[in-house]
């Protein structure tokens, strides 16, 4: 991943950007979505470091797939690792949402050029049983809101060439989210210990990212914790039925045609996400059954 640092503004007192600022850079990772060429940064388009203006780029986006008829079945958290904010220059995570369209079931093919530029990780995942209002969120109240736990590879992407990235270009690009595998075998969370839940992600049966609960903010349920006090200061919180990718246990890494990935976590069983074939490869397979 290439980043760029900048100074970030996280107070909320620059100019903003103007709703011509916005649109342009929505315009811009759009034009990227559509025709599966990755873009230009969008942080030229819009004031330097602001976090405020990412994120209504990232809304305008997520509320023209929902009048498309998507729907947001949840919400994604990134940059949970304390080395990534230091690369990006921010000092919290961020988040995107997750909608319907973008939810793989568990070992199904994803068509490759599906997801721009895919890295592969792999999370805890928590579907939530009741809604989380409170203004400030303890632990406790997460686990009590949690109805269950799912193993889950994040398919993470870029619109942006090259993975060209800073805090900015990520947030307005809905958190890099590009799809999302959940296992089947629903656990409580009273059986787990997430904190210390080891994880070993294989790609083709080969170990490529192993990691831990504590990588991602010391416990994944801090950073539910995150989430829940953020959406409510923004007037959406977290609702029954929501399901929450809490954030990579251990590092990201590129997915290729034909790549199957299986994650095992500890307390949680395994996931597979498998990549379809470029199309080239796909034309070249059959030509061969062919002869």
């Amino acid at each position: 991943m290439s980043t760029r640092d900048e100074t970030v503004n996280t107070t909320g007192e620059a100019a903003g950007a103007t709703p011509d600022q916005v649109a342009s850079a929505a315009q811009r990772l759009e034009e990227a979505h559509r025709t599966g060429v990755p873009c230009a940064p969008v942080r030229d388009l819009l004031p330097p470091g602001d976090l405020d203006a990412a994120y209504a780029v990232q809304s305008v986006l997520t509320e023209r797939r929902r009048a498309r008829g998507r729907r947001v079945t949840g919400w994604k958290i990134g940059l949970t690792s304390v080395a990534v904010q230091r690369q990006l220059g921010v000092g919290t995570p961020d988040f995107g949402a997750l909608l319907d369209d973008t939810a793989v079931p568990d070992g199904a093919e994803i068509p490759w050029g599906s997801v721009l530029q895919p890295r592969a990780e792999a999370e805890v995942a928590l579907v939530l049983e009741h809604d989380l209002l409170h203004e400030r969120h303890t632990v406790a109240d997460v686990i009590r809101a949690t109805a269950f736990a799912l193993p889950a590879i994040e398919v993470v992407g870029s619109r942006i060439r090259d993975w060209d990235i800073s805090a900015v270009d990520t947030i307005a690009d809905n958190a890099s989210s590009g799809a999302y595998v959940l296992g089947t075998r629903p656990v409580p969370l009273r059986d787990l210990d997430l904190r210390t839940a080891g994880m070993v992600l294989e790609r083709r049966g080969e170990p490529v990212s192993t990691g831990a609960g504590v990588a991602c903010l010391g416990n994944p349920l801090h950073a539910a914790v995150w989430l829940a006090d953020t959406l409510v200061r923004l007037g959406r919180p977290l609702r029954a039925g929501d399901t929450v990718l809490t954030g990579a246990l251990g590092p990201m890494t590129a997915a290729r045609p034909g790549d199957v990935f299986e994650a095992r976590v500890d307390g949680l069983g395994s996931v597979r996400a498998a990549f379809g074939r470029a199309a080239q490869e796909a034309h070249d397979a059959q030509e061969g059954d062919v002869r």
